[in-house]
């Protein structure tokens, strides 16, 4: 049987970073359309761009933090939905 060599070091920057660059640029044009239509307001544009203000924390669990940011924190639940489908995001009953 050979012997078992493990893989080399990968290069997270080389394999990301476009693809980030990429939705990065397209979040920023989102937001630029959005304020231009004067939407900024919008539950859903606000919980966006506290998740933004999110990425610049320095700690190895930003994911976890954005998700949670996004879910409701309610521990109850409610006796009958309000609507149909989800929105993204908390806030917008």
């Amino acid at each position: 049987m050979p012997h078992w060599t493990p893989p080399a070091a990968v290069n997270l920057v080389d394999l990301g970073f476009m693809d980030s660059r990429s939705k990065l640029i397209d979040l920023a044009a989102f937001l630029d359309r959005v304020q231009r239509a004067g939407q900024e307001g919008d539950y859903r544009v606000q919980a966006l761009k506290n998740a933004i203000a999110l990425l610049s924390n320095n700690e190895p669990q930003r994911a976890k933090e954005i998700l949670l940011s996004f879910s409701d924190p309610s521990a109850e639940p409610i006796e009958k939905a309000t609507m149909q489908g989800a929105v993204g995001c908390f806030g917008g009953q």
